[in-house]
């Protein structure tokens, strides 16, 4: 039976049996990759060309941007190459850091989240206090201790992970390396321990969507005390689908880390997996500049100044 010395690749799972289906999932993924950096690169140049969006809420928003697209590329590349070139293998190396990457990235936006849930509470509910405790070295702080905080918990993991003796099998029932499925190949009980840390880690994240929903609440009992109906419609407006946005991002992540082995399905697992790694990613920059006209009008001054710079 092999184990971590022998096995050289894993084999991921593949989107469908006949090459006419995995052409039209490579058309489908490579067509959402695209919008995805498409819209995550116009918010990156936008705040980065305009100094007029060098502000908090544009500084986290850029820090965002950079990790939808981190996270995104993480995943899709190598399984639109797979489902391109008919081909299910992704080597040990690289699956190592795929699953380092994108729990480094998740879990950096994650927190990024949950700073910017506490930025729109002072912002709304603490404005008088907004100049001291958003400031630029604050702001800076928080991002780090985001971008930090997801490289520690990706360490701890991969680590765990990939030290597990394995031995069922190499095929990963999924379309990237992610733990769960991994951990289904170990032989030992040793991946008890990854199990504990996964629950430590979501716990974790349980406490910051409860920080978030908290913040939320308040902002929303704010909000409902504006005189202008017109004030509380912009306010929902832009509230409501950034919440939408971070609890499908979290329910789902909790089912694809918590759920019982006994209720998993390829395609269940599969769902639950786009829902999560790629579909925040894409939807974030429209959820972002949609009700964002400084935004817009930055990413409009753009198209000029790429043509002048590229005649």
């Amino acid at each position: 039976m092999p184990n971590n010395s022998s096995i050289t690749e894993f084999l991921l799972l593949a989107f469908a049996d006949t090459r006419e289906l995995e052409l039209l999932h490579f058309a489908l993924l490579l067509g959402i990759y695209l919008a995805a950096l498409l819209g995550n690169g116009l918010i990156l140049s936008a705040v980065a060309c305009h100094h007029r969006l060098h502000t908090p809420m544009y500084f986290f928003l850029l820090n965002l941007a950079l990790l939808d697209l981190g996270c995104i590329s993480t995943t899709l590349p190598k399984a639109m190459a797979n489902a391109l070139w008919d081909t299910r293998a992704i080597s040990y190396q690289g699956c190592a850091a795929q699953v380092f990457l994108f729990i480094f990235l998740m879990s950096a936006e994650y927190s990024l989240l949950t700073a910017m849930a506490y930025y729109r509470y002072v912002a709304i509910c603490k404005p008088l206090h907004y100049g001291s405790l958003l400031g630029s070295r604050a702001c800076a702080q928080m991002a780090a201790a985001a971008w930090g905080s997801g490289f520690l918990n990706a360490v701890l993991h991969t680590a765990n992970t990939f030290s597990l003796p394995l031995s069922h099998s190499n095929a990963v029932d999924q379309f990237f390396c992610e733990i769960p499925h991994i951990l289904k190949l170990s032989c030992s009980d040793a991946y008890l321990r990854e199990v504990g840390a996964l629950v430590f880690s979501v716990s974790l994240g349980c406490g910051c969507f409860v920080f978030i929903v908290v913040s939320y609440v308040h902002i929303f009992r704010a909000v409902l005390r504006m005189p202008s109906e017109q004030g509380r419609h912009k306010a929902f407006s832009k509230c409501l689908p950034h919440l939408a946005v971070i609890s499908l991002y979290f329910s789902t992540a909790m089912i694809a880390y918590l759920k019982p082995p006994s209720i998993s399905s390829p395609s269940l697992d599969l769902v639950v997996a786009l829902l999560y790694s790629v579909v925040p990613p894409a939807v974030n920059p429209l959820i972002y500049s949609m009700r964002n006209q400084e935004l817009k009008n930055a990413v409009r001054k753009l198209f000029p100044y790429i043509l002048l710079k590229h005649p």
